[in-house]
């Protein structure tokens, strides 16, 4: 199906062994493929700072198989979630590899927060809803255990039906699943990205859905400048550079990755660095989180101006423990932090192992 430009739907080949046969391949012939395009490709420095990351996510990781930032389960499904995402994205998933056992435990986890939901929404925003809607979806057929297939898609699919129920009338969402709770453009990506990933895999999402949120993007562009609103006003002062690199990467997974909307987003990040890159701003972590899978979605040219540079700023970042943002909580008590997946996942991005990250 097309709507707005054409909808990119990639061969996930999720279920069973061809799921396994699909990825077997794509491990073997990514790298070459970005060789002979003369894309940027991990150095050395970049792979042992995602091998300290994911040894530092090992090691925070709860008894129950979870991440929180406090001891008190702060952010949970949330963190737990980008931890699972962050393994998956070097070809670590659930049952297998070095660390199968741990990723079992974290998988059996979120698929029994996911059974205690009767409603089907996990966490307690719409933030965690996304990021654990997007986990499960990225797993759907990795599993070694193909007895998790059933369960995972009904996750899914259940969690998906909130998503869709819960879109305001404007086209975006906010924290709440809720359709009179207002939009933000931070949510509405977050939870667009986890809809982007569950139709690649399969899920029916109208394309009534599609063209709202795309109406919603229009609305939360800056006339002035080109960067995206973190609530609709179109004016400059409302411009945020987390909702810009998120902006476009959705619109981009919407089918708009011609549009001028998007061009003139790209613009907005390109105009800004390297300062936006060399120096943390509002949500640091969570907009390069998207901005650099915009630069994917926008081509070779843009990735490969983009990823040395990001690459090479969290390299230089990361703590001493292998951990991005610090490991301690506000209250001062040791947690996970959502960076450290997300700057994991960010270094990753050469290797194109979880679908949603490819073009």
């Amino acid at each position: 199906m097309k709507m707005h430009g054409e909808w990119c739907v990639s061969q996930r080949g999720r279920i069973g062994l061809i799921g396994r046969i699909g990825l077997i391949g794509l491990i073997l012939t990514a790298p070459l493929i970005a060789q002979q395009n003369d894309a940027p490709e991990l150095t050395a420095k970049a792979s042992e700072a995602i091998d300290r990351g994911l040894k530092h996510l090992l090691a925070t990781q709860r008894a129950d198989g979870s991440w929180a930032a406090g001891e008190t389960g702060e952010r949970e499904v949330a963190i737990t979630s980008l931890a699972l995402m962050a393994f998956m994205s070097k070809a670590q998933f659930p049952g297998s590899g070095p660390n199968g056992d741990a990723l079992n435990k974290a998988k059996d986890w979120l698929l029994k927060k996911a059974k205690e939901a009767p409603d089907g929404y996990l966490g307690t925003s719409m933030y965690e809803h996304g990021l654990a809607t997007l986990a499960l979806t990225e797993m759907w057929g990795m599993t070694r255990d193909r007895s998790d297939d059933d369960e995972i898609q009904k996750a899914v699919e259940t969690a998906v039906n909130v998503i869709l129920r819960s879109q305001n009338k404007r086209g975006g969402w906010r924290y709440q699943p809720s359709a009179d709770g207002g939009q933000d453009t931070s949510v509405t990506v977050m939870v667009f990205v986890a809809l982007a990933s569950a139709r690649q895999a399969g899920v029916v999402v109208p394309n009534e859905t599609i063209a709202n949120v795309v109406t919603y993007f229009e609305s939360a562009t800056s006339q002035q400048t080109g960067g995206f609103n973190y609530v609709p006003s179109g004016v400059q002062k409302n411009d945020s550079i987390a909702c810009t690199g998120g902006g476009a990467y959705a619109a981009q997974l919407a089918g708009e990755r011609g549009s001028e909307m998007v061009l003139s987003a790209l613009r907005f990040l390109k105009e800004r660095s390297p300062g936006i890159i060399d120096n943390n701003f509002g949500h640091y972590f969570y907009g390069h989180y998207y901005a650099i899978h915009a630069m994917v979605q926008a081509g070779d040219e843009y990735y490969a101006e983009w990823y040395p540079l990001i690459r090479d700023a969290l390299i230089r970042k990361q703590g001493e423990d292998g951990s991005w943002g610090g490991n301690k909580n506000k209250s001062g008590a040791s947690g996970a932090s959502y960076e450290t997946p997300m700057a994991i996942i960010i270094l990753a991005t050469p290797h194109r192992y979880i679908p949603i990250y490819q073009r």
